[in-house]
């Protein structure tokens, strides 16, 4: 039995798009031991995932904490870990590299001289197609979409009417310029009502401004809230949803929800799309200026290809 680490620390939605590839490592090391090193907000997924028999949390010392330093290498190195797939492409998960004795351990990822080098991580190309390539060049050629059937959840105490459509007006809180203005859907909120579909807002912590705004012009809105596993669970029964690049989006997509996905200059629509089957794509220079007709016309086109009678 091979022992292998698998690297992915952050973001949501970079997480969520890497599950293809930690669900084609674990298929080609079912009879090996696979660690995940990944950051304490996405323990538990790497746990749900069923990739991993164990995953370790990465608190990302600072340069000047020496001593965690010191204790992340001597815990990689104890391990004796056979290959290490590197998911992150990052400067810091490039130095865990030195860490560990390259006569014993193969890399596989950015780092020169280490194992299996990949030298296309800045490609145009989604992650999940990069990803893809490196793995083939470790051995591993079949790498799926990712299959977020481990995901479940009872959203039955919501009291959600059947025909529903989500909204995420949020980002990462580092990230609020790539937010179209929460005035913008509002008006969007109240137009999917007059269609007959109740808006339902997906937002964390970092919204509530958002989301005040939003149910003050929307009364109708429902403002839920929710964890990973419920925001799955209510992509797969909702009509459509309407969202910026921020991860619960790139989770509504991969769930098989008609999307319209809105991108403003920040965001590479080609690097960064999400992956999904019915995904309508709003790449604008100016997020601000990015009209509610323009959406409720993309919103359209999803409902026109949904059967009759689809809820």
């Amino acid at each position: 039995m091979r022992n292998i680490l698998v690297i992915k620390l952050s973001a949501l939605g970079d997480f969520v798009l890497s599950i293809g590839a930690m669900q084609a490592i674990r298929a080609r090391h079912k009879n090996d031991r696979v660690t995940l090193l990944t950051t304490a907000p996405f323990v538990n997924l790497g746990q749900a995932s069923g990739c991993f028999d164990e995953v370790w949390t990465d608190r990302r010392p600072s340069l000047q904490r020496v001593q965690d330093w010191l204790a992340l290498a001597r815990k990689l190195r104890a391990a004796r870990f056979d290959r290490i797939y590197d998911l992150q492409w990052s400067t810091r998960t490039n130095a865990y590299a030195r860490f560990v004795n390259p006569r014993a351990t193969q890399w596989v990822g950015v780092v020169r001289g280490r194992g299996v080098y990949y030298s296309g991580r800045r490609k145009p190309l989604p992650i999940y197609q990069r990803q893809a390539e490196m793995l083939a060049l470790a051995g591993i050629d079949a790498v799926p979409a990712p299959d977020l059937g481990f995901l479940k959840a009872d959203i039955s105490h919501y009291g959600l009417p059947p025909s529903y459509a989500l909204l995420v007006p949020g980002s990462s809180p580092t990230r609020r310029e790539k937010r179209w203005p929460a005035e913008r859907y509002g008006e969007l909120a109240c137009q999917l009502a007059a269609r007959g579909l109740t808006p339902v807002l997906i937002r964390g912590p970092a919204e509530t401004e958002e989301a005040r705004v939003i149910t003050r012009l929307c009364p109708s809105t429902y403002d839920i809230d929710s964890n990973l596993e419920q925001i799955v669970e209510l992509a797969r029964r909702a009509r459509l949803a309407v969202g910026n690049d921020t991860g619960p989006t790139h989770l509504i997509a991969l769930a098989d929800c008609p999307l319209v996905a809105i991108f403003g200059t920040l965001s590479n629509p080609v690097k960064s799309r999400p992956l999904g089957n019915r995904v309508e794509m709003i790449v604008t220079a100016n997020l601000a200026q990015l009209r509610v007709e323009e959406v409720e016309a993309a919103v359209a086109r999803l409902l026109a290809h949904q059967p009759p009678g689809c809820s």
